[in-house]
């Protein structure tokens, strides 16, 4: 499957960006976001299964919203509001998520788009 992710950039804080994620050449499998800040390890952001269901990492409940195309059904979104400068990082769109409890994987990985919040 290939993912390709849009929507990155930069904005103040307390601005609000959309990242925008296609996979293409395989059906719908639990999709998400994770993320990279520099010189920290790849964290979970946010996941949603096909039944809808969706989980958050708690450092941005309530300010971030996962959703999916439902006509497209391959197709992910990510509204980030209320962004903090601690939420600058490579965002990456994600295929194939495993994991729950604050304990996800995925099997494939899009190329990433930069985010970068100023204080």
């Amino acid at each position: 499957v290939q993912l390709v992710e849009s929507g990155g950039g930069s904005v103040q804080a307390g601005g609000s960006l959309r990242l925008s994620c296609a996979a293409s050449g395989r059906t719908f499998s639990r999709m998400g976001w994770f993320r990279q800040a520099p010189g920290k390890e790849r964290e979970f952001i946010a996941a949603i299964g096909f039944s809808g269901n969706i989980d958050y990492a708690d450092s941005v409940k309530g300010r971030f919203t996962i959703s999916r195309d439902m006509a497209k059904n391959t197709a992910v979104y990510l509204q980030m509001n209320n962004l903090k400068p601690e939420d600058t990082a490579i965002y990456y769109c994600t295929w194939g998520i495993t994991g729950n409890g604050g304990v996800y994987s995925a099997s494939n990985w899009g190329q990433g788009t930069q985010v970068t919040v100023s204080s």
